[in-house]
């Protein structure tokens, strides 16, 4: 089976040393496509206006100067001589669950892996939340190798990928694996700080704000909050089919 690792935290994350390690212990045929920089938040995109620079950094190891899609891209239309058989992306640095789906850069390599039709898996360890600032790798490299294994032990629907998270706390005390739908913050999330630089001149971060919500049941919110790994399966079609019907009517 041929690995194609990529992520959205960059070439030098520690997270992707993790998704490496996973990706070695299904498989001896791994290619590290990732970010030459941290592209957090940067979502599905393309580079379109800028050139790609790439660097070689030892045997079936690149770096691209671009997004996580265009390493995904550049993986399997460049480098590899073969497609993949699977593209891994991540491990991310934080959780990528409810509204984090549509921003993530993680989940984007995920995506573009699924439309060029690779079976194609998102994954993210949570920290923060019950222990320290130090993210748990070690529960994702223990871990995934096994419930990836169980996922690609069936076909999976064309067009849909695998967004894995972990929880905060060590491997013995994770409470199992819940499938679960993708859930939705019942408070805000990001907020602008307003700044000035050294001139006074203004300029603004976006930041997070760490607010626990109170999620439904069966969310990947919920199974984080409570010790699980949550695995939810995500379509790329974004068509909202309930509403189609309605639609034609209130338009005829």
């Amino acid at each position: 089976m041929r690995i194609l690792v990529t992520n959205d935290d960059g070439i030098h994350a520690p997270g992707l040393k993790a998704a490496e390690a996973v990706a070695r212990e299904l498989s001896d045929q791994v290619w590290v496509v990732a970010p030459e920089t941290d592209q957090s938040g940067v979502a599905h995109a393309l580079s379109l206006n800028d050139p790609m620079r790439m660097r070689e950094l030892g045997n079936n190891r690149f770096a691209v100067r671009g997004t996580p899609t265009d390493c995904v891209i550049m993986g399997v239309k460049y480098i590899m001589s073969e497609k993949p058989d699977l593209v891994i992306s991540g491990v991310n640095r934080g959780h990528n669950i409810a509204d984090d789906v549509t921003y993530s850069g993680t989940v984007a390599g995920a995506m573009e892996g699924t439309l060029l039709g690779i079976r194609s898996i998102a994954l993210s360890q949570t920290f923060g939340i019950e222990t320290s600032d130090r993210v748990p790798f070690e529960v994702t490299e223990e871990l995934a190798p096994d419930l990836i294994r169980k996922i690609l032990a069936k076909p999976g629907p064309q067009g849909t990928l695998y967004n894995i998270n972990f929880p905060d706390c060590p491997v013995d005390q994770v409470k199992g694996t819940e499938v679960t739908v993708q859930g939705r913050r019942n408070a805000e999330q990001l907020r602008v700080e307003p700044r000035a630089d050294g001139r006074g001149i203004p300029y603004y971060w976006l930041a997070f704000n760490r607010t626990r919500s109170d999620p439904a049941p069966g969310t990947d919110l919920h199974a984080i909050y409570n010790g699980k790994i949550s695995v939810t399966p995500l379509r790329l079609d974004l068509t909202d089919h309930a509403s189609l019907s309605d639609l034609a009517d209130s338009l005829a």
